[in-house]
Parts: structure tokens; C-alpha cells; sequence
């Protein structure tokens, strides 16, 4: 660490603080597990923050409203071959797109809540307009990237390989899927109907990856724990994501038998 008497444009850890709007206590952590270290340490001990430390907390904090976790944050960022320009032309991207997911949810939401005041009547497609196949599977990378990226890359190229037509037939397929999950929620989880869906569901995953047993779990879990993935379950129905992760459960407990 360079020890040296410090210029203006450097920044405290209280000025950073106010500066970026997180908590000292925050910036001491990332500096202890080494996610952003102080570009400098001056001679009264206090950390100082330059211009390339600035970036890297704008990253860090990118990366974070896109819930990654810290320990993936800090490989992305230490790689030798990071560019920060081409990340922020990423970022944008990927940004837009969840603007363009929220927008799309905002009207579903709009419709289903006109449709249950009797204001007017809502196609089985649109009540699952916010579960479509696209966004499915952006859902199902980011799972992914949990466990190997390589899997997300070929994902994608797989889900690009598709026409048009045959995309909208893995929708339909996949909106039919939930269809049927919550006709079967009061069967139970483990019941008949349920266990069915699981394994329709499994199969529909096969159109972007083929999953384990513990990915399986995984996705289920973050259906059901994950805000954004609960969100868009529980405006079709607030039981949907609970009862899904117990039948997924169940149908992985029933493989290992």
C-alpha cells in the first residue's frame, strides 16, 4: 500500500461515504475482504480514495443492484483482462432490458388488476404475460451463473438458435405449465398433478439447459426467496412460488429413490 501525503482530489472514507450514499462501515468491509482497497494511506493512517478507486465503487455498486454476489464482484473486477468502458456499455444493456421486464410487468399488473375490478376481461396469456419465455430465460441465466458461466453461454446461444415460431411455442409451453401448477395447488405438493408439472417444467428447462438435480433446487428456491423471481410469481398468484419450490422438493426427494 503507498504511503504518501495526500493530493485534493482524493476522498476520505467519510467523503466517499456521503459521495457514493453507502456507510463507512461498508467501505471498511470492502477494503477488508479486498474488493476496494484505498488508493492511498496517509501518513495519519486514514485511507484516501482516488479516481480509479471511485470507478471500481461505481462497479462494485453496479454490480451489487444487478445482486451479484461480492466474491463474484471481485474476480470480474481483478481480471487481468477488465475493461471498465465495455463493462458500462454491458451494464447499460443489461439495465435496459430490466426496464423493458418491469415495464412489461407494470402493464400486466395494470391488467390483471382491471380484470379482478370486473373492468376488463384478461387472456390466459396476458395473466402470464410477466412469466413469458424471454424472460424466463434471462431468469434462468442469472440462476445459472450460480454454478458455471460456460452453461449460461451456451444457453444462450441455444435459446438464439430458435425461430421465432418455435419461441413462441416454448411460451406457450411454459405458461401451460403454470397454468396447470396452480390448478393443482390444492392437491398438495406432493399429489399427482403437482408432480406432473415439476416433470413438465423439468423437461421445458431442457429448451435452455439441462439442470441436476441440486440446479433444479436451486431455481426453485430463487422462485420462491428471490424478490424480483417472487414479484413476478406472486402477482399471477401469491401461493404460485412457495408451492412450486415444495413440489420441486418433493419430485427431487422421489429421484433419489
Amino acid at each position: 500500500m503507498i504511503r504518501a501525503k495526500i493530493k485534493s482530489d482524493v476522498y476520505t472514507v467519510k467523503q466517499l461515504s456521503d459521495l457514493a450514499g453507502v456507510s463507512p462501515r461498508t467501505l471498511h468491509y470492502y477494503d477488508q475482504i479486498g474488493v476496494l482497497k484505498p488508493t492511498q494511506i496517509g501518513e495519519n493512517g486514514y485511507r484516501y480514495y482516488g479516481e480509479e478507486a471511485l470507478l471500481r465503487l461505481q462497479q462494485i455498486l453496479v454490480y451489487r443492484q444487478l445482486d451479484m454476489p461480492l466474491e463474484n464482484i471481485k474476480t470480474i473486477l481483478d481480471h487481468r483482462d477488465f475493461d471498465i468502458l465495455s463493462t458500462l456499455e454491458r451494464h447499460k444493456v443489461d439495465l435496459q432490458i430490466r426496464i423493458n421486464q418491469l415495464e412489461r410487468l407494470i402493464l400486466t399488473v395494470d391488467l390483471t388488476i382491471n380484470h379482478l375490478k370486473g373492468k376488463a376481461d384478461m387472456s390466459k396469456k396476458q395473466l402470464f404475460e410477466g412469466l413469458s419465455d424471454e424472460q424466463q430465460a434471462e431468469y434462468e441465466q442469472e440462476a445459472m451463473q450460480r454454478y458455471d458461466p460456460a452453461i449460461v453461454k451456451a444457453s444462450t446461444k441455444k435459446y438464439k438458435g430458435y425461430s421465432a415460431a418455435e419461441k413462441q411455442r416454448i411460451a406457450d409451453q411454459g405458461n401451460a405449465v403454470y397454468q396447470d401448477m396452480l390448478l393443482a395447488i390444492p392437491k398438495g405438493a406432493a399429489s399427482a398433478e403437482a408432480q406432473a408439472c415439476v416433470e413438465r417444467w423439468r423437461r421445458h428447462l431442457e429448451y435452455f439447459w439441462t439442470p441436476n438435480e441440486e440446479q433444479l433446487l436451486g431455481l426453485a428456491e430463487l422462485y420462491s426467496n428471490d424478490p424480483r423471481f417472487k414479484a413476478n410469481f406472486d402477482k399471477v398468484d401469491p401461493r404460485l412460488a412457495e408451492f412450486m419450490q415444495a413440489a420441486v422438493k418433493v419430485y427431487v426427494a422421489n429421484l433419489k429413490y
